[in-house]
């Protein structure tokens, strides 16, 4: 395992909306990427889930049940007391918190392979504030790319517990 001095990757940092840094990591290639299993690769900037955005997910996904969009009935029978975001729009998040925290210089071609985990451990109500917290747990190098497995913890502005956590699995082709 390298230290942070010997390792060649950037480290980009920038200041979000709450004056707490985000930043991303910057890999030449795959094989330097490798050597970063086990470490938190970046934290995307919040992003607000607001309610215009919950009614596109819910169209397009045909999942229109009333504890997403609507306000009056969710104020008074729902638990939160408020529209919430579908748990696989959040997820869906996964691959732009992935963009926003890591770049490979090399990677021409990148797709998603698959899930592992995934749990969604708290509602995301609208208008709530997201961020991507992301790590790489796995690295296979392949003949010309590599097959890797991101843990992705979505956090919500004011709240310790993440909304979801899961594990993405990607191929990169250099």
């Amino acid at each position: 395992m390298q230290t942070e001095e010997q390792c060649q990757c950037k480290i980009l940092k920038y200041i979000t909306m709450n004056n707490k840094e985000a930043y991303k990591t910057h890999f030449k290639n795959l094989e330097e990427m490798s050597k970063s299993v086990g470490k938190e690769l970046g934290v995307s900037n919040w992003i607000e889930i607001s309610q215009e955005k919950i009614d596109l997910f819910a169209k397009v996904t045909e999942d229109e049940q009333w504890i997403h969009i609507d306000k009056d009935k969710s104020e008074k029978h729902s638990p939160y007391k408020t529209t919430i975001a579908h748990g696989f729009m959040i997820l869906s998040l996964a691959s732009r918190f992935s963009y926003d925290t890591l770049t490979i210089g090399s990677v021409k071609m990148g797709i998603n392979y698959g899930l592992d985990r995934v749990r969604f451990t708290s509602a995301t109500p609208s208008g709530g504030m997201v961020r991507g917290r992301v790590s790489l747990l796995e690295c296979d190098m392949k003949t010309g790319g590599a097959k890797y497995k991101l843990g992705v913890t979505v956090e919500l502005k004011g709240q310790e517990k993440p909304v979801c956590v899961a594990e993405t699995i990607a191929m990169a082709y250099e």
